[in-house]
């Protein structure tokens, strides 16, 4: 049977129907599935925001951790860096307002492509924020924090608890450090 011929009149019906068919997809999603998070929206309640720590993956490492569980990297702003250049903390200066350190914390996995036993990265477990500013954070030795979960299966992240002071008290068996655990290594 002979095809119809192609006119004005179906293709306007076509692209109807194909805009019928897009409006309604999007009203079952309810626009979930095409719009991802955006990770710098996201805050602690009463605490720090994601949006603080804008470009920390970019910053310089400062080093990395390990646990039984998970592989830390530790990064820090300009500010921290050159801080621990300067000697911070072990000069006995603290570290000066606006500096940040991010920690990026990973669950572990054996590479499948070492020569050697080799534990790697594997997942984006959270990210944890810590931040000087002596006038926002006065009781807590001044500085702030937070920690942001990742969930794999949605791709976005979550607070963990409230306010700035989450990290305070284990932070304490550092206060001769200014607080903070990480050394900065020699490179």
């Amino acid at each position: 049977m002979p095809r119809a011929p192609f006119t004005a009149r179906t293709a306007s019906t076509t692209a109807g129907f194909a805009a019928a068919m897009i409006a309604a997809v999007f009203a079952l999603l309810d626009g979930r599935a095409i719009s991802a998070q955006d990770k710098y929206t996201v805050q602690v309640p009463n605490g720090l925001s994601f949006s603080e720590f804008r470009g920390y993956e970019d910053w310089l490492a400062v080093a990395v951790s390990q646990t039984d569980e998970a592989i830390t990297m530790i990064v820090a702003n300009p500010a921290m860096i050159e801080a621990y250049r300067a000697g911070v903390p072990n000069n006995g200066k603290p570290f000066p307002d606006g500096s940040k350190i991010a920690k990026i914390h990973w669950t572990q996995k054996k590479s499948a492509e070492a020569p050697a036993p080799t534990t790697v990265p594997d997942k984006l477990h959270d990210v944890d924020f810590i931040e000087r500013d002596s006038k926002r954070f006065p009781d807590t030795a001044g500085w702030g924090y937070a920690q942001f979960n990742y969930d794999t299966a949605s791709d976005t992240f979550s607070p963990e608890g409230s306010g700035t002071d989450c990290g305070y008290a284990c932070h304490t068996i550092v206060a001769a450090k200014d607080y903070i655990f990480t050394a900065y290594p020699k490179r």
